[in-house]
C-alpha cells in the first residue's frame, strides 16, 4: 500500500504536486486556506479536502507537501514532523537559516523524512550530466555557470535570487560535492526594493569558480547550467527539445611555442531518457517513505543552500518619489 499523501496549498506549484501524485496512486488529501479552492480539486481528483488545522493531526495521512509561500514552511513543517508526518518542502525551505535548521533539527529528532523540492536534481539530463562528471568524461571541474532567466513571476517576500536559484544551487553543490568557501552577491531592484536581477559569484576549496545568474525581468527564456572541464565542456540547456537537451563540447586548448592555439568542434548530443522531473522527485519522495532512506535533496542541502543565498543577498533601500 502506498503512503497516504497530503497536499497543502493548492497554488500553482501544488496543483501540480496533486495531479501528478494522483497519478502514482499515492495522494489522499488537499489542503489550503481557501476553502472552495481545495474543494475544487478534492473533487477534480477524488480525494479528501481537509482543513489545515485538522491535517497535522489526521492518522490517514502519513506525509505532507508543502507548497506555501517560503515564509510559512518552517512552523508548518516542524508541526507536521512533530506530528508523525514526513514532510516534502517546496524550495526555499525558508527565508533564514535559523528556520531552516530548527525545521530539519525537528525532523531528526522525531525520526522523519525531510526532502527539499529541488526539483531538477532529478531530470534526466542532469543525472546523465552528473553520471558524466563523475567517470571523468569532462576531466578536472574547473568552472561552472548557470543562467535563470524570464519574466516573472513576482513575490512580495522573495527575490529572484531566492525564487529561481535554488534550482541551480543544488545542481551545483551536487557537482562540486563542498560549498563555496566565498560567496559575492550582485544585485539590481527595478520594480521595488527587492533585485529583479541578481548574479552570485561562489570559489570553491579546490580552486573551482562558479557564477550564476537569475532574472525575472528577461525579455527571453533560459535555463542553462555550463560545466567546464579540463577535457570537455558540458551544457545542460532545459529550453532545448530533449534529443538536444545535454551537449558536449570537445574543445582543445594548448601552448605552442609560448602561444596559445585552440580548436573548436561542434557538439556531441548526449542521449537522455525522457521523463518528468516532478514525476520522479514525487516517486523518490515515496520510496524514501517506504524504506526510510536519506532524500538525494535533503534538509542539510537545503540549509547550505540557504547559507549561500543568504551571502548572496543584496539588500536595497526602496525609493521614494
Amino acid at each position: 500500500m502506498k503512503p497516504r499523501i497530503a497536499v497543502l496549498g493548492c497554488g500553482y506549484w501544488g496543483s501540480n504536486h496533486i495531479r501528478t501524485l494522483k497519478a502514482l496512486g499515492a495522494l489522499h488529501a488537499v489542503s489550503d486556506t481557501n476553502r472552495a479552492r481545495a474543494e475544487g480539486f478534492a473533487s477534480e481528483q477524488d480525494c479528501l479536502a481537509i482543513e489545515p488545522d485538522q491535517l497535522f493531526v489526521r492518522d490517514d495521512i502519513d506525509a505532507i507537501i508543502m507548497a506555501l509561500p517560503p515564509q510559512f514552511h518552517a512552523d508548518l513543517a516542524v508541526r507536521a514532523v512533530e506530528n508523525g508526518k514526513d514532510v516534502l518542502v517546496e524550495k526555499p525551505i525558508a527565508l533564514t537559516v535559523a528556520d531552516a535548521e530548527r525545521s530539519v533539527q525537528a525532523a531528526k529528532d522525531n525520526s522523519r523524512v525531510f526532502m527539499v523540492g529541488h526539483v531538477l536534481r532529478f531530470h534526466p539530463a542532469f543525472e546523465t550530466l552528473k553520471g558524466l562528471i563523475d567517470k571523468g568524461e569532462l576531466g578536472e571541474v574547473r568552472y561552472i555557470h548557470s543562467h535563470r532567466l524570464g519574466l516573472g513571476k513576482f513575490h512580495t517576500e522573495n527575490d529572484a535570487l531566492w525564487d529561481l536559484a535554488p534550482h541551480d544551487l543544488s545542481m551545483i553543490l551536487a557537482i562540486t560535492g563542498t560549498e563555496p568557501i566565498e560567496v559575492r552577491g550582485e544585485g539590481a531592484a527595478l520594480l521595488d526594493n527587492l533585485s529583479d536581477f541578481a548574479h552570485l559569484h561562489m570559489r570553491f576549496p579546490n580552486g573551482l569558480r562558479s557564477h550564476l545568474f537569475t532574472s525575472r525581468l528577461n525579455p527571453y527564456r533560459e535555463r542553462r547550467l555550463t560545466v567546464v572541464g579540463t577535457k570537455a565542456m558540458a551544457v545542460f540547456d532545459d529550453v532545448e527539445p530533449w534529443e538536444r537537451k545535454l551537449a558536449v563540447y570537445r574543445h582543445a586548448v594548448w601552448q605552442d611555442s609560448g602561444q596559445w592555439a585552440f580548436t573548436t568542434n561542434e557538439p556531441s548530443y548526449v542521449a537522455v531518457a525522457q521523463g518528468m522531473p516532478l514525476t520522479r522527485e514525487l516517486e523518490h519522495f515515496i520510496h524514501c517513505i517506504e524504506t526510510r532512506a536519506e532524500p538525494r535533496t535533503s534538509g542539510e542541502e537545503a540549509i547550505r543552500v540557504l547559507r549561500i543565498l543568504t551571502a548572496g543577498t543584496v539588500t536595497h533601500t526602496k525609493s521614494t518619489a
